[in-house]
Parts: structure tokens; sequence; C-alpha cells
């Protein structure tokens, strides 16, 4: 397998710390607002490569944070007349919510911010003694970009060129582009938005924040730090600054996605484009939405748009289709025949793409060629072939999280829910046509099984009772 490291900017071989494990950071959600489809748009590409490096047999363990107090946070929330816990804590579940709807996979941890400010204060009085932070007026302590030569190497800047966090904006600091660990309590925010510490009451910055957390779940060095593009400078390339002046390795591999973008415009609150989750779901099927963005390269742009949604709902229809068809003809193959198959099993082009930085598209295209075999053999009553399809179409689509048997999709609409329903019906029927018979009432038993036949559904007399299928012969 191979990834795009956009720290070096080239295509790596994917090389684990330990063999047959994996270590993922994610920089998750602050919870400030309602989630949008450009903050849904890192969960889905990353829950893709959780599913693809468990499909190839590694234990993963996917680290997502959340963070739970910031600058906006507070200003929001006091602007509301809310408790500032309150106010994330609200956003925090519509986050989970808008996850569990579009089928992201829980991560195995999801630290909050605020409950790890001793590992901060402990990372924080590290990187004092060994000389890459100071401490300016009380409750402030800034990292001394200077202290480190290497500072900048995430996004290949030099110190010259760098821009200056307007955020971390002080007087107190020896450079501008030093930025904050630690923050001094305002006279204007709630006593409970800040803590004690050698330096004085007050707040951890942003960047300090996942450092902790990273290290706390996945140790000093960890395989891949994964988040969105915009998040490479300052917050990135602070993180690594932190990590690496503590004495750590940190991330291995880096791993950014691209932006969503409303008709050619890159999504943001200031062009007045945002389009919230919970908003767009009452309106489109929620798989709907995932297939749409989730099916897009990570590192390429989603143009999100109507008639994106509706180009996804027309392949939704041929993949959905074709499962519960065979379903319907073949029976369902259980969820644990589906789980079992590893990425060995699968078709060799599908392992390519997926292999190839997660080619999503290239794999699709893969799934489409296997949904018009399943297609054919169902045609001609193959049945044997028809089911051994189902199996590597819903794998593959499984990789993408989009297996329509498996959750949440089940529950939406799912081919196994609709064999149930005409398993129902047809059997009440051939009840009423074995009532006929015993009563020698012939044309009474004759029509109701032409009205079966009518509807593609074929009904066999045997030694051993009555059987059906949709479609031609039982076999």
């Amino acid at each position: 397998m191979k990834i795009f490291d956009s720290k070096s900017k080239s295509l790596r071989e994917f090389d684990t710390i330990e063999p047959g494990k994996v270590g993922i950071y994610l920089c998750g959600a602050t919870v400030q607002g309602s989630p949008h489809v450009g903050h849904m748009r890192s969960a889905l590409a990353f829950d893709v490569l959780t599913r693809w490096l468990r499909r190839s047999g590694y234990d993963v363990t996917f680290v997502r944070n959340v963070t739970d107090i910031d600058d906006k946070i507070l200003a929001k929330s006091a602007e509301a007349g809310r408790p500032w816990w309150a106010w994330a804590y609200v956003y925090e579940k519509e986050f989970t919510e808008a996850y569990r709807a579009l089928g992201v996979l829980e991560p195995t941890y999801e630290p909050r911010a605020t409950g790890h400010v001793p590992e901060m204060v402990e990372m924080i009085q590290r990187l004092i003694d060994r000389g890459h932070a100071y401490a300016g007026e009380p409750g402030n302590v800034y990292f001394d970009v200077a202290s480190l030569p290497e500072y900048g190497s995430l996004t290949n800047q030099s110190l010259d060129d760098l821009t200056v966090d307007d955020d971390d904006a002080a007087s107190d600091k020896r450079s501008p582009h030093d930025f904050a660990l630690w923050k001094a309590v305002k006279a204007d925010e709630p006593t409970t938005a800040s803590w004690d510490t050698p330096w004085g009451r007050g707040r951890p910055g942003w960047h300090i924040e996942c450092s902790a957390m990273a290290g706390k779940y996945l140790g000093e060095a960890f395989d891949i730090h994964a988040g969105g593009i915009d998040l490479r400078f300052p917050h990135h390339e602070n993180e690594q600054a932190q990590s690496n002046g503590a004495g750590y390795e940190f991330a291995r591999y880096w791993m950014h996605n691209a932006w969503v973008t409303i008709e050619g415009e890159k999504m943001s609150k200031s062009l007045g484009n945002s389009l919230i989750v919970a908003n767009i779901l009452e309106e489109h099927a929620p798989v709907i939405v995932r297939l749409a963005l989730g099916t897009v390269h990570y590192r390429s742009t989603v143009a999100y748009s109507e008639s994106t949604l509706t180009e996804a709902a027309a392949i939704w229809d041929r993949l959905a289709g074709f499962v519960d068809r065979s379903v319907m003809t073949v029976g369902e193959v259980s969820l644990d025949e589906i789980a079992a198959l590893m990425k060995a099993d699968l078709p060799e082009d599908f392992v390519e793409a997926m292999d190839d930085d997660l080619n999503v598209s290239a794999a699709l295209a893969v799934i489409h060629e296997h949904v018009t075999l399943g297609n054919n053999a169902l045609t001609v009553h193959d049945h044997v072939e028809a089911r051994e399809q189902q199996v590597l179409v819903r794998a593959m689509l499984d990789v993408l999280g989009l297996d329509p048997l498996a959750e949440p999709w089940r529950t939406e609409a799912s081919g196994s829910n609709m064999h149930d329903a005409l398993d129902s019906l047809v059997n009440r029927i051939l009840e009423e046509r074995a009532q006929a018979r015993a009563h020698k009432d012939w044309d009474r038993a004759d029509s109701l099984r032409d009205s079966l036949t009518n509807a593609g559904i074929t009904v066999e007399d045997s030694s051993e009772g009555v059987r059906w299928k949709v479609g031609g012969d039982l076999g």
C-alpha cells in the first residue's frame, strides 16, 4: 500500500511502526456550531482509510479528538448567554449524530480537550525544561519557534516567509511567530474556563491540545496524522513543532483531505454557503450524501451541489438495486461472511486501486463492473455466480462504508427487509392457493398461480412442498 505523505509531498510505501498495527490521529471537531458537509468530508475520507486498513488485516487504533474549549466557543456561548461547556456539549452531540447518520465508524478513542489538561501542563513544562518554551505575562506560555531549526518543515516554509498567527498576537512574545501553549485567563471569561498552573491561571492553546492527546493514546511516535488541508498551517505545523521539541518523533505520515466547494467556491461561513448536515438530511437520504462526499479521492475537491446528489442517487439505485435483486433471488449472504473476506480475497484491480493512496474512484469503477457481472448472472439464472458477485460487491462496498445490508443503511431500506415483505405476501397467496386446491377449486388455484407468474415469481410444486423464486427456473 502507498499513501501520499503531504510532508514529503510524495507517494510513499506504507510501513507501520509496529507490524500488524496502525495508529491514526484525526483532528476532529471544534464544537462551536453545527456540523456542515466540510466537516463530514474529513470524517468520511479517513473512515474509508480505517475500513481499508482493517480489511487489509491491520489492528487499527483510531483517535478522533473533540476540541471543546477555545476562543470561539467562549465568545459564542457568552453571546447566547449559555455556559460554555453546555454550548460545546450541544454541538458535540450534533456531530455524533451526523457521524452516525452517515455511517462513520466510531473511533477507538474520542478524547475531549478539557479532559487532558494535566497532560498538556506536563508537556508544556517539558518544553520549557528543554528550552523550547518560555513564560510571558502571568498565565501565558509561548513556544519559541526560533529554538527549533526544523520549524516549518511540514509545510516547507522558511521562518522569514511564515505568516503571523493573529489569534496568538500578544506584546509579551519574543517573536511574532511564537505561538501560545497556554493562555492567561481574561477578565470577561468565566472562571470555569481556566485552570491553575505553575505559570498562572489560564486555558490551553489550540495546538497543545492535540499534541498531548495524540501522545497519550498513540505514544511518542505513531503512524498517521490526518485532517483537512486547511489545518496544515498553523495547526499541524505547530503540533509537530511542540512534539518534536518535547523529544517525540510524532507522526510518520501526514494525510490531508481537500476542500468541499459549493458551485466552485470553497465552502466557508464567510461566503454564506455553509451547509448544515441536519438540514441536508431532511431532504436527502444519508447514504446518498455519504456516497457523494465519500467516493471522490480524498485529495480531490468535492464539488457539492444538487446535481452531485442527483448523480449519487442514480449510482446508489444501481448498486443497491443489484444487491436487492440478488437477495430476492439467491438469498442474503450474512454479514459475517462478508466481513470474513480480507484484502487477498477481493478483486485484484479493486485492491490495486485502494492500495494506490485510496483511489476510491477507480475502486468504485471496479464495483460497477462486478455489478454488471452479477446482473448478467441473474438474467441467465446462474445463481452460483449471482451469489458470488453479491459477496464481492458487498465486501467492496463495505470498504467504502456503503454495503446496503449493513447498518445504518439496512434499517433505512435493505434488500433483506424487502425480501421479508415479499416472502410474507407470496406465502399468503400460496396458502390461499393451497386452500383452493384442497377444495378442488382449480380455476381459483390457477388464477393465484398466474398472478404470481405475472409478477415475475416462479412457483414449483414438488414432493418437498411448494417452492418459489423471483425469476425463472428454480434449479
